[in-house]
């Protein structure tokens, strides 16, 4: 998920009344949600950062150790700074900020891998990585029952009202409930496609991918693997669920030629390890050819799209 979501969690758990454990809990509700993220430096460095994003900061070792260190964080910045200041409030409780640390950093592992990028849960121990499929990356509904939640309990806190945690309580229900219905609607299309896939004459194992797609939450992008090229498909509820391919795809062109050596560098590799979808793009009209890796599951009809990599 992106960083507003993972901040709009914290906000609204921490508004729901978590914040109130202890000196310094919103914040840490807030730090944590985002904090598996800091791998975002990758981007001032030079590697391919598909290579290196949500794996070590996101793995089952990070998960233990972020918390700690946060805590420690906090518990500095309480005593340095909020203690030396006039009528600071009670002093922080380390127990309950190691408490909120551990639930905002497991949270944002967890919404990380409800989507289709995925998360390399088991790093540092092995990078397989592991996909949920059933939000899509940026979700506006969780936004909208999260932040109004979170907005509406602020302002009732500073009228004074006695109850002003219930609305962000309620976006906080709302939100998990819109969570479940997606992740158990993704299962029900999985099988519809697989189901549709069989009748069509594929193999009973054929590789595919059933994931949202921005805003609708009624309709699923498929891709199916069928060899030497991927076909997108649709799947829509109305309200039970319909599969048809699109009639269109993508050629893998793994093994073209011209791209067999570029394919073998260290960039190349690397790549093909995050990818779920890779395909090889040639431009001949360049000397030498440029060569793209790139992977279907985020490439438009005739685009590169943003996950495009030049490899030659």
């Amino acid at each position: 998920m992106d960083n507003l979501c993972h901040a709009l969690v914290g906000a609204a758990l921490g508004q729901a009344g978590l914040a109130r454990r202890t000196t310094l809990g919103m914040s840490t509700l807030v730090i944590a949600n985002n904090l598996p993220d800091i791998d975002v430096a990758v981007f001032a460095t030079n590697t391919l950062a598909m290579s290196f994003r949500r794996g070590w900061t996101h793995g089952v070792l990070a998960q233990a150790v972020l918390p700690v260190l946060l805590t420690g964080a906090m518990l500095a910045y309480d005593r340095l700074v909020i203690r030396r200041r006039a009528n600071p409030p009670p002093p922080a409780v380390a127990g309950e900020l190691l408490l909120l640390s551990y639930l905002g950093v497991l949270l944002h592992v967890g919404m990380d891998l409800l989507n289709s990028y995925g998360v390399r849960l088991l790093m540092p121990f092995t990078g397989q990585w592991f996909y949920g499929d059933a939000l899509f990356i940026v979700e506006p509904w969780l936004y909208l029952a999260l932040g109004l939640g979170w907005w509406v309990s602020r302002r009732r806190q500073a009228r004074g009202d006695g109850h002003a945690n219930r609305p962000a309580r309620m976006g906080v229900a709302v939100a998990a409930s819109y969570i479940l219905a997606m992740t158990v609607s993704n299962i029900v299309a999985r099988d519809t496609v697989r189901a549709g896939l069989q009748r069509a004459g594929r193999t009973a194992d054929a590789r595919f991918m059933v994931t949202p797609v921005a805003v609708n939450p009624f309709s699923r992008e498929v891709i199916v693997d069928v060899g030497d090229r991927y076909e997108k498909g649709n799947l829509w509820f109305e309200p039970r669920p319909h599969f048809r391919l699109a009639g269109f795809g993508m050629p893998k062109s793994l093994d073209d030629p011209e791209a067999q050596a570029a394919l073998q560098s260290p960039r190349a590799l690397a790549f093909l390890r995050w990818s779920r979808f890779p395909f090889v793009q040639v431009e001949r009209h360049t000397s030498p050819p440029t060569i793209w890796l790139n992977d279907y599951r985020y490439a438009n009809v005739g685009a590169f799209g943003w996950s495009a990599t030049r490899i030659q």
